[in-house]
């Protein structure tokens, strides 16, 4: 990999923003030279995320013994951000509502995110149309884009007008973007931390609690299940994610907690206090609400690894606007871009969810690297990431993809043995990443939500 690679680019800032041995990332191996067709360079933004994430696993064995070479397939790693999965017999569900999607406005592009109920509602009671795409479309066509994207957000919903790269560059909430680090870490004093990591199982032991939904946090969570530890996750009463789920939780139990009710509070606290990590996605400000803001959890728990993500970054006018990868793409340039790229008179977004999963692995990185603060400094650590800033690490980047444009999953990508989900049987993906020589791999198959005791210990809900 050359130095001056885009991907070696990529893969600097993360490394100097997680704080890691540049040694390591001159280490690692790549495999395979195919890109995701696409005017940026998506599968260098995947071997590097996953790389840095590696990096940060060699790290942590390193503070008890040698740091073990990591190794990632760039063909892989583009199959990992399309999918994981391959069913035997059963279908994954479409993975966006009828409605979802890019609408012409009176004056550009806009996307409404409608797969939550709620917020295909918010999106209807503004445009006071039936919720069918032809009647949609017609309301958005008499609106004017940014208009009906602040009438949407105040509603409760959820969109996007698409801006090319120089007006977001000229937006207050693009410029306070790219003024944040790619991973702003955090670090207190902490209790000592007793646990060592396993090479062959490196977070054997480990207890993470995911409070995360679509799709970063979700991918985190799998990666850190991946390499042993144990994930709890805690959803609403109610909250489905069927296109996603079969994808997203192998090596996780999965339950249901309600945090505006006392007795479920106390249980999540519980769950807090023995707790290694904890992964959420919140809007900013939106756990504050709840009364577990920063400073309650970290009273909770002092030596707690708090990773928390948000969409269009943490200060800024946009600061805790509600937003998915697919709406960021739409607001940062990206989607625009696309369009030129192609030729086409409409948005071209990239070929993969790639913010969404990049950042997943980033704060995948950024949790290891907690664990790694707490065994050497007696430090506990703080990491937030935004979609907004991973956009701004692809779209910094330029060059043209190298090697010829990825197939997609071949036959020979997937795992010989069967993951019995919990929909059915499964084939899984080879792992993208191997450190020293152990692949990623997940001590149960992939389950529904709500499935699980909210505990520790507890069994699955028959």
């Amino acid at each position: 990999m050359s130095s001056s690679s885009p991907l070696r680019a990529i893969l600097s800032e993360a490394v100097a923003s997680l704080s890691l041995p540049t040694i390591l990332a001159d280490r690692l191996t790549l495999a395979g030279e195919e890109s995701l067709p696409s005017c940026f360079l998506v599968t260098d933004l995947a071997a590097a995320a996953i790389g840095a994430a590696g990096i940060a696993v060699s790290d942590l064995l390193g503070a008890d013994g040698p740091a073990l070479p990591v190794a990632v397939d760039r063909h892989l790693a583009s199959a990992w951000f399309l999918s994981s999965l391959r069913p035997q017999g059963w279908n994954i569900p479409a993975p966006w509502d009828p409605i979802a999607g890019d609408y012409r406005a009176a004056d550009g592009w806009i996307r409404l995110h409608t797969n939550a109920s709620h917020h295909r509602e918010a999106a209807l009671s503004v445009l006071g149309c039936a919720g069918e795409r032809e009647a949609v479309a017609a309301a958005v066509s008499r609106l004017a884009a940014d208009d009906l994207e602040a009438a949407v957000l105040r509603a409760g919903g959820c969109a996007a007008t698409m801006r090319d790269m120089l007006a977001w560059q000229a937006h207050p909430q693009g410029q306070a973007v790219r003024a944040e680090p790619l991973i702003a870490l955090e670090e207190t004093t902490a209790p000592p931390l007793s646990w060592r990591p396993d090479p062959t199982r490196p977070l054997a032991g480990i207890r993470v609690l995911d409070l995360t939904r679509i799709l970063a946090g979700p991918v985190a969570t799998r990666f850190l299940a991946g390499l042993g530890a144990a994930v709890l996750r805690i959803d609403p009463p109610g909250w489905e994610e069927p296109s996603l789920a079969p994808d997203v939780t192998p090596g996780k139990r999965c339950a249901r907690l309600d945090l505006r009710q006392a007795e479920d509070r106390r249980r999540f606290e519980a769950l807090l206090a023995g707790a290694h990590i904890l992964v959420h996605g919140y809007r900013p400000g939106a756990l504050d609400a709840l009364g577990l803001g920063a400073a309650e959890r970290r009273r909770i728990n002092p030596g707690l690894i708090d990773v928390s993500l948000c969409a269009y970054g943490w200060t800024g006018p946009w600061a805790g606007r509600r937003g998915f990868d697919s709406l960021v793409q739409m607001s940062s340039g990206i989607a625009a871009a696309g369009m030129v790229w192609k030729g086409t008179s409409q948005p071209v977004p990239l070929p993969a969810q790639a913010l969404d999963h990049a950042t997943g692995y980033l704060m995948g990185a950024a949790a290891l690297r907690g664990l790694t603060a707490r065994l050497r400094n007696g430090r506990a650590l703080t990491a937030r990431l935004s979609l907004a800033r991973t956009a701004c690490t692809l779209t910094a980047v330029a060059g043209l993809a190298q090697g010829s444009d990825s197939t997609g999953r071949r036959d020979e990508d997937f795992a010989p043995e069967t993951e019995e989900t919990a929909w059915g049987p499964a084939l899984r993906l080879r792992s993208p990443l191997l450190v020293g020589g152990t692949p990623l791999h997940w001590n149960c198959p992939a389950s529904k939500l709500g499935s699980a005791e909210a505990s520790w210990d507890g069994g699955m809900v028959e």
